[in-house]
Formats: C-alpha cells, sequence, structure tokens
C-alpha cells in the first residue's frame, strides 16, 4: 500500500507500508542503532513516537521471542529504508513485517531516512503522521496540527504495570522497581547481581513502598515529559535519604525535579546505542544507548549539594547526577544496554556497593 508521513511543518514523504494499515499520529524522532530493532521496538519509552532508523536496512535478521523488553509494541510508527524480507538468524522466529502486523503497528518503507534525519537535526523532533488512507495533504496536516505532543502529557500511565509483581523470587538484596516503562534487561541486570526484584506500578505511594522493606530503590525509564509525571516526582522527594535510589532516564529526570531542579525538552533528543558519555570522575569514556528528548537543567540544582558525573560529549548536556548527602544517583542513559554496548553496566555494581554501605 502506498504510505505517506506527514510532519507538522508540512513536509511530506511518501513510501509504502509493509506492515499495518491505519493512520497513526506521535512524535517523529530518529534513531542511530545500526541493529537492537527489536528491543527498540518494545522500549516502552516510545510510547506516543514514531521512530525511523538511519541504518537503511533493517529486519535481516528477524525476530524472537526472547529479545523483548516489555510485554508489547507501544510507538505509533516505525520507519525505515528498507525492510528486509529474507531473514537469516538461527534464534529467528518470524519476520520484522508479520512481527509489527501482529501488533497491528505501521511500518513505513521506501522514504529517503537520510532527507527525514537532517530535516529533524535542522527542524527538531516534531508531530506527525504515518497513514495507508485516501488522505489529502492538507486533511492529515490539519489532523496531526491538532493531535497531542510530548511536552506535558504524562505517557507513564499509559504503560506502567497495574499491580506490583515479582520479577523473581530470590536475592540477597530487595530491589522494588518503579514501573514508569521500565525494560525487561533492567531487571535481568538486578538478577544477576543477587537482587530479589519486586515491580511496582508508577503511582504507588512512598508509604507503601517502605512498606515492602526494599534495601533499593530504583526509578525506571519511561516515555513523556518528566513534569507531567507529578505523583512520581512527589513520591521521590518522601523517599530520598530513606534507601538508596538508583535513576535511569525518565527516573534520572524525575529525580531531578524532586531535588529541586527543572527539565527542558531538547531539540531532536538522544536516540541510538553509539552516544559517547565522559564519567567525570574517572575520566573514562564509554559509548551508551540512549533514549530520551528531555534533559536535566544542571544549573537548576543546587551546586553544592548535587554532583555533575557524566558528561555527553556530542552536546555538552548532563547525563549523570549523584547527591553528597544522601545515598542517590541517576543516569541519563541506559546502563542495561539493550540494545547497545555494555560499558556502562559497572553502574549497577555502584548500586549494589550502596546498598551495602547500610
Amino acid at each position: 500500500m502506498k504510505t505517506k508521513l506527514v510532519l507538522e511543518d508540512g513536509r511530506v514523504f511518501e513510501g509504502f507500508s509493509f506492515a499495518a494499515g491505519g493512520t497513526r499520529f506521535g512524535e517523529v524522532v530518529f534513531n542511530t542503532s545500526m541493529s537492537g530493532y527489536q528491543e527498540i521496538l518494545t522500549d516502552p519509552s516510545y510510547c506516543g513516537q514514531i521512530v525511523s532508523m538511519t541504518y537503511p536496512l533493517i529486519g535481516n535478521y528477524g525476530i524472537n521471542s526472547q529479545d523483548a523488553e516489555s510485554k508489547k509494541i507501544f510507538l505509533e510508527g516505525f520507519i525505515v529504508r528498507e525492510s528486509s524480507r529474507r531473514v537469516s538468524n538461527w534464534r529467528s522466529e518470524k519476520a520484522l513485517g508479520d512481527y509489527l502486523k501482529e501488533n497491528n503497528v505501521l511500518g513505513l518503507e521506501g522514504i529517503d531516512t537520510r532527507a527525514l534525519t537532517r530535516h529533524i537535526r535542522l527542524q527538531g523532533a516534531m508531530k506527525a503522521a504515518i497513514t495507508t488512507e485516501d488522505l489529502t495533504d492538507q486533511a492529515l496536516l490539519k489532523m496531526v496540527k491538532a493531535s497531542p505532543g510530548l511536552v506535558g502529557r504524562d505517557l507513564v500511565k499509559e504503560v506502567t504495570c497495574q499491580k506490583p509483581w515479582e520479577w523473581n523470587k530470590t536475592g540477597k538484596y530487595k530491589v522494588v522497581v518503579v514501573d514508569c516503562g521500565v525494560k525487561f534487561n533492567i531487571l535481568r541486570e538486578l538478577e544477576k547481581r543477587d537482587c530479589r526484584v519486586v515491580v511496582v506500578p508508577a503511582q504507588m505511594p512512598a508509604e507503601k513502598i517502605l512498606d515492602l522493606s526494599p534495601e533499593g530503590i530504583l526509578f525506571s525509564n519511561g516515555p513523556g515529559d518528566p513534569q507531567a509525571v507529578t505523583y512520581v516526582v512527589a513520591n521521590l522527594k518522601k523517599l530520598i535519604g530513606k534507601v538508596p535510589i538508583f535513576g535511569i532516564c525518565l527516573g534520572h529526570q524525575m529525580l531531578g525535579l524532586a531535588l529541586g531542579g527543572k527539565t527542558y525538552k531538547l531539540k531532536f533528543g538522544h536516540h541510538g546505542a553509539n552516544h559517547p558519555v565522559k564519567d567525570l570522575r574517572s575520566g573514562k569514556i564509554y559509548i551508551t544507548s540512549q533514549n530520551h528528548g528531555f534533559c536535566v537543567d544542571l544549573d537548576s540544582l543546587n551546586k553544592n549539594d548535587v554532583e555533575l558525573t557524566h558528561l555527553n560529549l556530542n552536546d555538552k548536556t548532563p547525563e549523570g547526577l549523584r547527591h553528597e548527602r544522601f545515598r542517590l544517583f541517576s543516569v541519563q542513559f541506559h546502563p542495561e544496554s539493550s540494545p547497545g554496548p555494555h560499558e556502562a553496566e559497572y553502574l549497577f555494581a555502584e548500586f549494589i556497593d550502596m546498598m551495602k554501605k547500610k
């Protein structure tokens, strides 16, 4: 089916559908990963977004049941230059197009993804629509402008679990993970380090979280604007100083808000598995996996209490913080590395060390 992408500024790209049909709305962003498309598709942080891959051929190693990072696909649409129909991998169970169809996700191929990426870099991430329906560009543009964006929008309530559940039943350290859109590999990394992991809804009050007697609390990644998730920020304020806290991605942003800081929207965000980040404490540079559209304004925090620990070397934005008095730290990138390099996994060991020092 002929398919088109209409951007909020009126730019139109035409291609073909390789998955489900219909019309989808969301903020269009680009991801620079060369592989790991299944992990990207199942990352809840992409809820409300349309993802375009910069690598030209996607789908060549297929899809399998073990690489999913959540229970389903949360993004609104998936754009590639070319979708591979031929699959070559001993672990593959189905093709990318079939997987998208099963999940009713619209896939667009055949457009110039280089031109789209350059346009987003120059103009910024913006609202868009993908459609296979017979709609005029003018009608679609009007619908795009009327659709909700990400600023001020709470998407955590759409991806969080509905009730507490156990990831595993044994472990030396009991860790409560506040599910703002958690990826399964975060839970796997904790389990590998002898943690008993309990996942709770983002709306769970701080008092009930403490009733679970955790030795550490992790606030996970997730979608949308951190300033809109006021209930999580309020809970964080009550938990600071009680137990060790580790924040990842959205969890990092909400921790910054709980410490009295502010956040702002990046022009086109950081999405990919090849972002260089410098650990300012050791001087080492790590290649990291990232997926976020908002950032903590470090200047809005009390510099006497909060230490900048990590810095993005592409645009010099803050990527990590640590409190000098309370047992808490957070990073903007994804140390669980799905997809992406494994270089930042040492941060989970730091979280364990923090729990050891009661």
